[in-house]
């Protein structure tokens, strides 16, 4: 080309959770059957919309409006049932002017970061979601900045290294939180949010909470919302269909503005946001229409709930089955439907393997690992080849600092679940052995 086309931070944008399906896929085709643990998708995992559901989006198709454009924050009767049900939770309290609808997250999530100024920062967990990550790193053309969320100590965040990092970057501007968390299913304690938001309003910053996953907590933790702790802190709540109905198809998310009218310069950042959304115009009418219906109807809460109770099952036997293996580090989770298993230092080498018993899949297996360095994904990649079941390295995968992989908690038959775990946890004990 005439000129260099490249975005100088593209190279930062990672996302091995679809990335490793090429790789499953061609190992697949060569008569290995692939077991996709890889991708949070409650749908394609064979969980079942309910039918009261899917009625409420039949009306709704078959209302001329559906297919008219939406206002650019998004439907006011959408944004109306949000404040109202945000408000009556306690805490903050937002207005529909304080809602704006994306489609989807990764929507939401990108335009978060393009209109961040390129010396602002936000510093994020560590192991960090992907979207998150990407974007943070590729706005600043700089490596994403960490605070640590500690395996040793059930993945609770290292505060006091975050406090130090922010203490010694003067660009961070930003705190982010994924509560509750994908890759680990840590839940925040509100001990620990409020002690974040005394971070923020001590250094002058604002919160960002990735709340996808907000209703989808089990256990004993209680669980609280950003806008409950928030008080006088600028931030930005984020949340959205996706998971809960689920409808991950729709890609229908809204963030939630708190205290915009605190700071001129949040002021000023969130006022973007909103300008930048007229240009798009607005997001999908349709899912927008169909939410005051679905999450008001008494049905609702009662079917989420049954969908955890699932989650918190399926967790406990993952957790049964692991926890007997010395050489991992093992955490229950108590939130949205994914666990992350740690391998204990020094625990993996680059000279371990699996047999992996069909030659094709074999030699194809051979030639990628012959230039990974990555110890986790060298273990994904020989799972991979040699049982078929796809997890997510977290090294690569979710820009971590520990040797590990992620699983999903959404195969709806039990007993399938507890075998996948088990032929999971006979393939690390073989491959620490070799």
């Amino acid at each position: 080309m005439r000129n260099n086309i490249v975005y100088r931070g593209s190279e930062k944008f990672v996302y091995e959770i679809r990335e490793i399906v090429a790789i499953a896929q061609k190992v697949q085709e060569m008569g290995v059957p692939v077991i996709w643990e890889n991708i949070g998708d409650p749908v394609e995992k064979g969980e079942q919309v309910p039918d009261w559901i899917k009625q409420y989006v039949i009306d709704a198709v078959s209302d001329n409006q559906s297919y008219s454009y939406s206002p650019s924050k998004g439907l006011l009767k959408a944004r109306e049932y949000i404040a109202y049900e945000r408000n009556i939770e306690g805490g903050i309290q937002i207005t529909p002017d304080d809602i704006l609808f994306f489609n989807g997250l990764g929507d939401a999530i990108s335009m978060i970061y393009r209109n961040l100024n390129s010396k602002a920062r936000i510093i994020g967990p560590n192991p960090a979601y992907p979207t998150h990550s990407s974007s943070e790193a590729a706005h600043a053309d700089s490596p994403y900045i960490t605070y640590t969320l500690n395996p040793y100590n059930g993945w609770r965040p290292d505060l006091e290294e975050m406090e130090q990092k922010i203490k010694a970057n003067l660009s961070i501007s930003g705190i982010l939180m994924i509560n509750p968390d994908n890759p680990t299913g840590f839940v925040y304690e509100v001990d620990v949010m409020k002690q974040i938001v005394d971070l923020a309003r001590k250094y002058n910053l604002f919160i960002i909470s990735d709340e996808i996953y907000s209703n989808l907590t089990y256990g004993d933790l209680e669980y609280k919302k950003l806008a409950a702790v928030i008080e006088d802190v600028p931030g930005i709540g984020m949340r959205g269909i996706s998971k809960e109905f689920p409808w991950p198809g729709a890609r229908c998310g809204w963030i939630e503005f708190y205290n915009r009218e605190k700071d001129e310069n949040f002021r000023r950042y969130t006022q973007a946001l909103i300008n930048s959304k007229m240009l798009e115009v607005c997001s999908t009418s349709l899912p927008q229409s169909v939410i005051p219906f679905v999450m008001s109807d008494p049905r609702y809460y009662p079917y989420v709930e049954k969908r955890c109770r699932a989650y918190k099952k399926k967790a406990e036997i993952a957790h049964h089955h692991f926890s007997k293996i010395p050489e991992l580090a093992v955490n229950m989770p108590h939130g949205a439907f994914y666990m992350s298993i740690i391998f204990k230092e020094g625990v993996l080498t680059n000279r371990q393997a699996l047999f992996i018993e069909n030659e094709e899949a074999r030699n194809f297996i051979t030639d990628i690992l012959a230039k990974e360095k990555f110890l986790d994904r060298r273990f994904t990649y020989n799972l991979l080849g040699s049982t078929g079941i796809c997890v997510i390295p977290l090294t690569s995968g979710f820009n971590s600092s520990y040797h590990g992989f992620r699983l999903t908690l959404l195969e709806p038959d039990e007993l399938k679940f507890a075998k996948i775990i088990e032929r999971i946890c006979q393939a690390i004990k073989a491959y620490i052995a070799s």
